[in-house]
């Protein structure tokens, strides 16, 4: 049984559907004033996998993640550049669905816009209004946390201890803790008509409407970044709870901040490291424009990162944990995911098969098998059982990624057990369980959206000279064994290891690879 943790009660609980079998999930989308930076594919990547593995095990998945075109970011920016607002968030837009097809999110169902829910939000405003949660004042309107018992349950504040509204419009407020639904216009800002004069949207109204509309006034999961805990996520709860009169979602979960770091830890351990952290700690640390975080698509560009590499750096870690950045944490990934590329070549070698060829289960039912009393069917039987407990255990894709590194070294185990890369010593029951090991672990891989099409070629045609230098050291490596020189060979492998290149000494040569 799936158990997923609720920030609302704090606790694990079983995954119990609003509806049977079918599944909403909202993600709290971005702000499109700035190019997308690596912080804003934390979510999109976890709740993609989330998606895959709900989907995997039977649900069928509705996913919406908003993008907010009006705010005062956008404002700000679009003066900044002398373009009109609609301009900057369609470029920034197309920036950030860029990002995501780069990275292989493909399981969102909805992009909602602001702009377009707009008679949304201004019918479900006087909604508020009418039943006496809210009230107009100049032109705004506010929520009354006040008329709301249960304010603060998310987050567990108090309002005494909620932090104080101040600026121009604390005047306006019967309380420094409401939060505007509806805020006046002003000269120069965008517009639109309504009961309380002409104005726009607050932002936490947004994502209450366009949510409720597309997965109803009540669905399952709720997502976002640990940061919109309070106030965003905190005061969507209590405008559509006092609208509707039920809870808005069954489960409100958080993933954490990516924050930079200079710290290198260990790839693919068996371990993980317990999934919590300080939400202050986190927000002050996060990657974030104000940090001067770089555009996505240009770090990919400047490190030369593959985006399977920054996928697989993103999933290592329990989604509730901190997410440490850095170069180096991103590279020592790419050397992890090599170990992979490289058994599958070695897959084709001994099988005559390619690896990405492989037909696999997309069902989690059809993924099982009886390993009789074969050990080596018994392991790999073994390992998509521990995989499918890490995931089934609050999607736990850093204990999961673990887990396909040890079946990894259970298989090329294997293949040197029985001598399988020497074509007399192959048998087809031997085949057959090697086999089923890819096939597995292809299965696995996929519900969190990794091995599904070969990477790109680790060294492009304009790196030809490149490879032909690598080339060369390897044949100068090949002599110095011959003659006996080990300590130069080994020189030469550990220096060329510190660059980022693996070599792979089999009986008919050695072979290089190069991390990127």
């Amino acid at each position: 049984m799936i158990r997923v943790y609720n920030t609302l009660t704090k606790s694990k609980e079983p995954f119990e559907t609003v509806r049977p079998g079918k599944v909403g999930i909202y993600l709290c989308g971005p702000t499109v004033y700035k190019p997308s930076h690596i912080g804003h594919m934390v979510g999109p990547v976890i709740f993609d996998a989330i998606k895959r593995y709900l989907t995997y095990s039977g649900y069928e998945v509705t996913w919406v993640v908003n993008i907010t075109d009006v705010d005062d970011k956008l404002i700000v920016r679009s003066r900044e550049r002398g373009i009109p607002i609609s301009q900057l968030a369609q470029e920034m837009t197309a920036d950030y669905l860029r990002c995501l097809e780069v990275m292989g999110v493909d399981q969102i169902d909805h992009f909602p816009r602001a702009t377009e829910y707009i008679p949304a939000m201004i019918e479900f405003i006087s909604a508020l209004v009418e039943k006496g949660y809210a009230y107009a004042s100049d032109g705004d309107v506010y929520f009354d946390v006040t008329r709301f018992q249960d304010y603060g349950k998310l987050s567990r504040r108090s309002i005494e201890q909620m932090q104080i509204e101040g600026g121009t419009t604390a005047e306006r407020k019967r309380s420094g803790a409401d939060f505007a639904l509806w805020k006046s216009a002003k000269p120069g800002e965008p517009s639109w008509p309504s009961p309380w004069g002409p104005g726009r949207p607050g932002w936490h109204i947004e994502c209450s409407v366009m949510s409720g509309r597309l997965l109803g006034e009540t669905f399952d999961i709720h997502g976002g970044g640990l940061d919109l805990v309070f106030p965003h996520h905190e005061n969507e709860i209590a405008q559509s709870e006092a609208r509707h009169g039920r809870p808005m979602a069954r489960y409100w979960m958080h993933n954490g901040l990516m924050q930079a770091s200079d710290e290198v830890g260990k790839v693919g351990g068996r371990a993980t490291r317990p999934a919590e952290g300080d939400q202050e700690a986190q927000e002050a640390g996060k990657i974030a424009g104000r940090h001067g975080a770089k555009s996505f698509l240009l770090l990919l560009k400047e490190e030369r990162f593959q985006p399977e590499q920054v996928r697989f750096f993103l999933l290592s870690t329990h989604y509730r944990r901190p997410i440490d950045f850095s170069v180096e944490r991103i590279r020592e990934v790419g050397t992890g995911l090599a170990t992979f590329y490289r058994f599958f070549k070695r897959y084709e070698r001994v099988t005559g098969e390619g690896f990405y060829d492989l037909p696999f289960a997309t069902r989690r039912a059809d993924g099982e098998f009886a390993p009789g009393d074969d050990p080596a069917l018994a392991v790999i039987a073994d390992q998509r059982a521990r995989f499918l407990e890490a995931m089934d255990d609050d999607f736990n894709t850093g204990g999961a990624v673990g887990v396909l590194f040890e079946l990894l070294r259970r298989l090329n185990k294997f293949v040197d057990d029985e001598k399988l890369e020497d074509p007399a010593r192959r048998s087809q029951a031997h085949l057959a369980v090697l086999r089923q090991g890819a096939k597995t672990l292809r299965e696995l891989a996929a519900t969190l959206g990794l091995f599904r099409k070969p990477p790109e070629d680790e060294v492009k045609a304009d790196d030809a000279l490149v490879g032909k230098l690598l080339d060369l050291l390897v044949e100068v490596r090949a002599d110095a064994r011959k003659a006996k020189n080990f300590a130069a060979a080994d020189k030469i492998r550990q220096r060329l290891a510190e660059l980022g290149v693996t070599l792979e000494d089999r009986p008919g040569g050695t072979e290089w690879s190069l991390a990127r």
